[in-house]
């Protein structure tokens, strides 16, 4: 047993379990690569001003969850708590807006740090999936990436999953509804930092998931009723788009998402069998982030589904995923000619295309072949010096028990014909 241990709030991923996340992400990302997402990758650290100008500084993820540090040069970074920013950081910066060709449609992959109390589905370390489309605004953009992501989710076995869709508004029309919502929300009996917070940003009052706070906003005002007419106009597209690509939604007007920097759609995927923690996914258009963080005018919308929940939702509905083979083949040598000789076919195989492994450090057939069954291969080869003086190799079938020599010669060829 090793003295150290991962922190606190963070997970291994390990064989077996592993592989499930590398299916999710798999399942995530194809969507996306069939529709013009490219991918990026970005650091695992930023300026912390990206952040606070971005996600904003009156966020619980700015305030209180951002893991800071301060350089040997005396910068201030942050470990990223979310992707958004950093990933249209990077497009500013490659200049890729640019191109001619816009949106430019984005996807990613990695790992974010929020400073949170652990729990079953929240974890100071976690994975997302994410996919961002830069630089237009346009409804059948936002029905696209909802659309993709439903779809991700439906491949992959999930169905108890639901939509929750809204409207925030522009800058138009938002201005309006937050001094109506600021005027509510200062007669509430509410403690400092909320009232801080109305201040700085009252629709993030509307996220507070405490009971007592949510009883005394049964009547606050409502957003859909100072829409502008242009972003009416926009939601009902959005909504229309999805009802005829048959993605099924909730309208829900209390859905805000926990970021300073989203505009007009805002969805979110939850899943109810995942308790507290029943966000999966969520995202929305941001459509004045770029200027935000020093950037040009750029309209865009995007998403971020997360790994760990997804699988913690793929459990809740007794999904199995149909994981590839890890081994198809198993070769077991006895004696030292035999293991060149099975080594060279197993490495034959491998460049073949076949998964294959080998029994490594000179076990006995006994122990061997406890290993074969172990890796779940189909196929075990088996090789002594008999076999080899008779130029072949005994190969079994571990689902019928079956054996039988086969030329060595000939070998690789018969498994590239039985596995197909």
């Amino acid at each position: 047993m090793s003295t150290f241990q991962a922190p606190k709030g963070t997970y291994d991923l390990t064989p077996p379990d592993s592989a499930k996340f590398l299916a999710v992400r798999e399942a995530i990302s194809a969507p996306l690569r069939d529709s013009g997402y490219g991918y990026i990758e970005t650091p695992g650290f930023e300026d912390v001003e990206l952040f606070a100008r971005g996600v904003g500084e009156s966020t619980d993820i700015v305030t209180k969850e951002m893991y800071t540090l301060t350089t040997k040069g005396g910068s201030q970074l942050a470990l990223r708590p979310e992707g958004t920013a950093s990933v249209l950081r990077a497009a500013l910066q490659a200049n890729l807006h640019k191109a001619g060709n816009l949106p430019v449609k984005l996807w990613y992959s990695g790992s974010y740090y929020r400073y949170e109390r652990p729990q079953k589905g929240r974890y100071r370390h976690f994975s997302q999936v994410g996919a961002e489309a830069i630089g237009t605004e346009d409804p059948v953009l936002d029905a696209e990436l909802i659309i993709l992501a439903d779809q991700a989710y439906r491949s992959l076995g999930l169905r108890q999953f639901r939509i929750l869709l809204n409207s925030l508004g522009d800058k138009e029309c938002r201005p309006v509804y937050r001094e109506a919502l600021q005027t509510f929300l200062r007669d509430l009996d509410l403690d400092e930092e909320t009232r801080r917070r109305i201040e700085i940003n009252p629709l993030r009052v509307l996220d507070d998931k405490r009971p007592d706070v949510q009883k005394q906003l049964t009547d606050a005002p409502k957003l859909r009723d100072y829409l502008c007419d242009a972003c009416k106009a926009y939601h009902e597209d959005v909504r229309a788009l999805l009802t005829a690509a048959g993605v099924v939604y909730e309208d829900d007007e209390k859905l805000v998402r926990g970021l300073d920097y989203y505009t007009r759609t805002t969805f979110e995927f939850v899943h109810d069998g995942l308790g507290s923690q029943s966000a999966v996914g969520g995202g929305g258009r941001y459509d004045g982030l770029s200027e935000m963080i020093g950037g040009p005018a750029l309209p865009s919308v995007g998403w971020a589904l997360g790994v760990d929940r997804t699988v913690l939702a793929l459990e809740a509905e007794g999904v199995e995923l149909d994981l590839p083979v890890t081994t198809s083949v198993y070769a077991v040598p006895l004696g030292e000619e035999a293991r060149r000789a099975l080594f060279a076919v197993v490495t034959e195989l491998r460049r073949a295309g076949i998964a294959a492994d080998f029994a490594f450090g000179g076990r006995g057939l006994k122990g061997a072949m406890k290993s074969a069954n172990r890796s779940g291969a189909r196929y075990t080869l088996v090789a002594g010096e008999r076999d080899l003086a008779e130029g072949a190799v005994q190969l079994k079938d571990m689902e019928s028990g079956e054996q039988g020599a086969v030329p060595l010669a000939e070998v690789v060829a018969e498994l590239t014909k039985r596995l197909g």
